[in-house]
């Protein structure tokens, strides 16, 4: 599947442009760490912009949540390595998270929304305004973007990553992509 191709298929699935532009935000990181890493930046970035496809049919039901996804991206003919991130990354499942994309995709979903929640509060409400420090003590404030869990956030370690460059990553990709994501 080329990436024009998943795109329309996100689009058919997921109608709020709010979610459609946290899908862009975490495909931005996935391909930027698969850059970093040395993986295959068109595969991963698949994943992180199809992660969420089945989110406004499974949102009342966190059990069903990347499960449905999964499968009709396996139905789609998506590789089984991008088809079982997908199904990895809600923790609810508590499947193991095997591959370094799979803990790339686990990483990376909670991330992308703190960044854009240090985005939104900062004056200037973009993300070319905030730096890693910024970053940083938005995170140690524990009722600051509350749905960006930290322990899923730390597992960067996994990937053999500080808090700090796994940040600095994801800022540098996210940036690339402001005007699509309006900061």
């Amino acid at each position: 599947m080329t990436r024009d191709q998943a795109w329309e298929l996100l689009k058919r699935h997921l109608k709020n442009k709010n979610l459609r532009k946290h899908c862009l935000a975490v495909e931005a990181v996935m391909r930027r760490l698969a850059k970093h890493f040395g993986e295959d930046e068109e595969l991963w970035g698949l994943a992180g912009l199809l992660h969420d496809i089945d989110y406004e049919d499974t949102k009342d039901n966190p059990e069903r949540h990347s499960q449905v996804g999964a499968d009709l991206l396996a139905e789609e003919g998506l590789p089984e390595e991008v088809v079982y991130a997908v199904r990895a990354h809600n923790h609810y499942h508590g499947l193991p998270l095997k591959s370094l994309m799979d803990k790339a995709l686990y990483a990376t979903d909670p991330l992308t929304g703190l960044i854009v929640a240090a985005a939104l509060i900062h004056p200037e409400k973009k993300l070319a305004a905030i730096d890693v420090p910024f970053l940083i003590n938005r995170y140690k404030e524990k009722s600051f973007a509350r749905g960006a869990d930290r322990e899923t956030i730390d597992y960067c370690s996994e990937m053999g990553l500080s808090l700090e460059k796994f940040m600095e990553l994801g800022l540098e990709a996210m940036r690339g992509i402001s005007n699509e994501l309006g900061l």
